[in-house]
């Protein structure tokens, strides 16, 4: 298992394989090997569909389509049945978190995504995320959970996902249609020809297909994050990665990916703002390599707002040392300088971080 952080995008046929209410059929053997990576020291998000199947067999429908609206109540339902199916199997505590491609889209909210993620790891809790269906426009959706998996990985900077379904990997023909069609054990990049090789989903209840799972490793492999194509319906698929084999399909990386995560802060993201230093903070940030705190912050300039990228200046040579995305806007950050991050809460009304850039969202420049 050479991975640190795994996303485990779960899809509907695993929890609801009867088509209606949820199982543990499939589940048991996913949470074995959860609970496996955490003995092992990994991180692990779990991105689940299903909360329509769920609730389908609640809500009046008479329609194997049933309406937008009908399905967000049987979303709303079946929700709850969802995490109580998925807490039974674990020891550990989960969340809940429902997002949509709203809320990934503005750098605020983009910003506390990743930060409650980020402390629900640090306190051994398992993250469960799913789309908001309840509420959800379709300007706002990000429509299927392969890609919210494959964004859900950008966002919590793992550098692994797992796409669970009940296909073996992605085959040179359906092999529905062909039963000796070849399975690629693995590819180098996805190309126009790998799209050609995918179909759409047969299954009702299923809102992606192979397509949308190509769509989710191509994001994926070019942020430096290897993605798996699995039939979760067999358990020895995780005997087998545990043992360091690949039992699917394996999309490879197209960079390290902490070098993809330091191209994109120090190549992509322009600095609307800097901030100055005194000597302690340099020391902390350059030589300890510690997170930037309110404490040893001189001076600030340029206008910035919350998940905006910031320069961070040695305020004694003039030198930028490095550059990260800051949790504050600079009106805040004006008002914080020099104090004790306890003192923040005191001085805004709120905190939403104690640190200003934290050392995951920072590249240093010297």
């Amino acid at each position: 298992m050479n991975f640190h952080r795994v996303v485990i995008k779960v899809g509907s046929a695993l929890i609801a394989p009867e088509q209606s209410g949820c199982s543990g059929k499939h589940i048991l053997p996913i949470a074995r090997f959860i609970a496996e990576c955490h003995v092992a020291g990994k991180e692990v998000i779990l991105v689940s569909s299903g909360s329509v199947a769920a609730g389908r067999a609640l809500i009046q429908h008479g329609s194997p389509n049933p309406s937008i609206p009908t399905k967000q109540a049987m979303a709303a339902v079946g929700q709850m049945k969802m995490m109580a199916n998925w807490q039974r199997f674990f020891d550990v505590p989960c969340s809940q978190l429902l997002i949509t491609h709203g809320d990934l889209k503005d750098r605020q909210r983009y910003i506390n995504i990743k930060n409650t993620l980020r402390i629900l790891l640090e306190n051994g809790v398992i993250p469960i995320v799913n789309e908001n269906d309840t509420v959800a426009t379709e300007e706002l959706k990000v429509g299927d959970n392969d890609n919210l998996a494959a964004l859900v990985a950008l966002v919590s900077e793992a550098d692994c996902l797992l796409i669970l379904s009940d296909v073996d990997g992605l085959y040179r023909e359906n092999p529905k249609d062909n039963p000796l069609a070849e399975m690629l054990e693995t590819v180098e990049k996805v190309t126009p020809d790998i799209y050609q090789m995918a179909s759409g989903t047969t299954n009702y209840i299923a809102t992606g297909g192979m397509q949308t799972k190509i769509q989710a490793a191509e994001k994926a492999t070019e942020n430096g994050i290897a993605t798996y194509i699995l039939n979760g319906e067999k358990p020895d698929v995780y005997t087998r990665l545990l043992s360091g084999e690949n039992p699917g399909t394996l999309f490879k990386p197209q960079q390290a990916h902490v070098k993809a995560k330091k191209h994109w802060l120090k190549h992509t993201l322009k600095s609307n703002g800097e901030v100055h230093l005194d000597a302690g903070a340099i020391k902390a940030v350059c030589e300890k390599g510690a997170s930037l705190l309110p404490s040893g912050i001189k001076a600030i300039a340029g206008t910035f707002n919350v998940g905006d990228t910031i320069n961070l200046i040695n305020s004694e040579s003039g030198e930028v040392v490095a550059k990260g995305i800051c949790q504050y806007s600079d009106r805040d950050l004006n008002k914080i300088k020099g104090v004790n991050s306890n003192e923040i809460d005191t001085i805004l009304g709120y905190c939403p971080s104690k640190v200003i850039v934290h050392r995951d969202d920072m590249v240093m420049l010297t």
